[in-house]
């Protein structure tokens, strides 16, 4: 939380003030989750904290995927942090390593130019043949000096190349859900605007899928929650398996799953959403500690395509309403935007 100091008295105060109001939020005072708040009432200048404040302010309420994302996001920020730091170390001292090398190639100008004039004027056998060897003592230096900075050099940049490959794997789990695997919120949402750029743009067909695990809350209180989380991790699999090449499936939240599909047109979409749906049917949820077979699980999925004159929020509200459709007419089930039974539900609720 930073190298900031604080008198004992204001750190007493502040962690009072992050489990107050942790309590009014509803949230479970794990270490995790108070340091978020602790953050927050230190009024630092975080993304964590940052987005702890906006949340206060809208009223939004602190779900366990949010505080999930949270903590994830402060990882992600710290680790960014320490990779920043580590590069501006390795930066700073090239930079100055440079500054060196060249005061000493002006040193070994000004030792040329001297010597220019000396031969200039007339110099004895002995004399010159001083010079000559104080001109070849400088330029050996010279060459070790700077066989000595391309080895610094050669050293930085792969001390560069490390940091690199931690950027990039920092920018990979910010990307990614921490417990199925696959591509988290964040990702989903920077798909669905690609998706919504490159219908308008080139008219490619992109389809939407949102899935929803059946009475997934029964699997919960029946079993408990690492039974629960085994069950996101096997319809994650059955996502990753079934999407392939350009598309992205993701963990949208809580027990809701999407699948953006790129170069997918609805009937195509639809078909792809029934492979998805039989191949979780098929899996059998299996208790790891007793081999026990606990039963099926199964999904319903709403399925709508983009169209160039909406936004991609419009989409997902059309896949979504033929989500609920779904859930509606039995679950277990692919309903697509243009699907009779939408029909009859919008009927039926009219």
């Amino acid at each position: 939380m930073g190298d900031v100091v604080l008198k004992p008295d204001r750190e007493q105060t502040l962690a009072r003030a992050a489990l107050d109001l942790m309590s009014e939020c509803g949230v479970v005072p794990t270490p995790d989750n108070f340091e978020l708040f602790y953050a927050h009432a230190a009024a630092e200048n975080s993304a964590a904290a940052r987005a702890i404040a906006e949340m206060l302010a809208q009223k939004t309420p602190f779900t366990p995927q949010s505080l999930q994302d949270l903590r994830a996001g402060a990882g992600v920020s710290r680790a960014v942090d320490h990779v920043g730091e580590s590069m501006n170390t390795v930066i700073a001292a090239v930079m100055g390593r440079l500054n060196d090398v060249g005061r000493d190639a002006g040193q070994y100008s000004n030792t040329l130019s001297a010597a220019s004039g000396e031969l200039d004027a007339e110099q004895s056998p002995a004399d010159l043949r001083k010079l000559v060897k104080s001109l070849l003592a400088a330029t050996r230096e010279m060459e070790n000096r700077t066989a000595n900075l391309e080895k610094e050099l050669e050293k930085s940049s792969d001390q560069v190349s490390e940091l690199r490959s931690k950027l990039d794997n920092v920018r990979k789990e910010t990307l990614t859900d921490p417990l199925t695997g696959i591509a988290n919120r964040k990702s989903f949402d920077n798909a669905l605007a690609i998706a919504e750029e490159q219908t308008l743009l080139s008219g490619e067909p992109v389809s939407l899928l949102l899935c929803d695990i059946d009475n997934f809350k029964k699997f919960n209180d029946t079993w408990g929650h690492q039974t629960g989380d085994q069950v996101l991790r096997l319809v994650a699999s059955c996502l990753s398996e079934n999407v392939k090449g350009r598309d992205i499936a993701a963990r949208y939240g809580g027990e809701e799953f999407g699948v953006v599909l790129r170069g997918t047109a609805l009937k195509d979409a639809i078909h792809v959403a029934e492979q998805i749906r039989r191949a979780v049917e098929a899996r059998r949820l299996i208790k790891k500690s007793t081999g026990d077979i606990l039963g099926t699980i199964t999904i319903s999925i709403g399925v709508a395509q983009f169209t160039a004159d909406e936004k991609a929020e419009a989409t997902v509200r059309r896949a979504d309403a033929c989500l609920y459709g779904a859930k509606q007419s039995g679950r277990n089930l692919v309903i697509s935007e243009n699907d009779p039974r939408m029909a009859l539900l919008s009927t039926d609720a009219a």
